[in-house]
C-alpha cells in the first residue's frame, strides 16, 4: 500500500475542485443555454399570438357588410335573449343594440390585440412609457390599415371613428396588462 504524504493530498483535493468546478461551469452553461431557449420561444408564441390575432381582424374586416351585419345581428340576438331571461320584461332590444355592440366589439378586439402586441413588446425588453408608446402605436396604425382594407370590401368603408375606437381599446389593453404586470410583482415581494 502507496503511503501518501500532505502534499499528495492537497493535490488530490484540488483536482476534486476543479472537476467540480467544471462540473458547475458545464452545468451552469447549460442552464444558460435553456434560459436562452426559453426565452427566444417566448418572443416566437408571444409575437405568433399577435399575428394570428391580427389575422383574425382581417378576416373579420373582409366580411362584406350584408354578411358582417348578419353576424352582429346574431350576436345581438343572444345578447338580447341572455338580458331577457336575466331581467324578464325588461325593454332590451337587438334592434336598437347592434350598432353599440358592433362599436364595443371593435374595442374589444383592440383590447386584446393590445394585450397581446403589451406582452411580445415586453419580450423584447421594452417596457414602461416607451412599451405602451410602441404598443399604441402599432396597434394604431394596424386600425388605420385594417380601415384601408375596408375600402375594397363591399359594403365597408374607412371610419375615422373606429380607428380611435379601436385605439382606445389598444390603450386600455396595453395598460391593463402593465396594471396586472405590477400587481404580479408587488406579490412577488411579499
Amino acid at each position: 500500500m502507496q503511503k501518501l504524504n500532505f502534499s499528495d493530498n492537497i493535490n488530490v483535493k484540488s483536482s476534486y475542485i476543479i472537476k467540480i468546478e467544471s462540473k458547475n461551469q458545464i452545468n451552469q452553461k447549460e442552464y444558460n443555454e435553456e434560459i436562452y431557449k426559453k426565452k427566444h420561444l417566448h418572443i416566437i408564441l408571444s409575437c405568433a399570438a399577435v399575428i394570428l390575432w391580427m389575422i383574425l381582424i382581417f378576416v373579420l374586416s373582409a366580411q362584406p357588410a350584408v354578411q358582417s351585419n348578419r353576424v352582429s345581428k346574431k350576436v345581438t340576438e343572444v345578447i338580447e335573449k341572455i338580458v331577457n331571461k336575466i331581467i324578464p320584461g325588461s325593454d332590451f332590444k337587438a334592434l336598437n343594440a347592434n350598432r353599440f355592440i358592433r362599436k364595443n366589439a371593435h374595442f374589444f378586439v383592440y383590447l386584446i390585440l393590445g394585450i397581446l402586441t403589451s406582452v411580445a413588446v415586453r419580450k423584447f425588453g421594452v417596457v414602461g412609457v416607451q412599451g405602451i408608446s410602441l404598443v399604441l402605436l402599432i396597434c394604431v396604425l394596424y386600425a388605420m390599415s385594417d380601415e384601408f382594407h375596408q375600402t375594397f370590401v363591399p359594403g365597408r368603408g374607412p371610419q375615422i371613428m373606429d380607428v380611435l375606437i379601436d385605439g382606445a381599446g389598444a390603450v386600455v389593453g396595453s395598460s391593463l396588462h402593465a396594471v396586472i404586470i405590477n400587481i404580479n410583482k408587488r406579490l412577488r415581494l411579499r
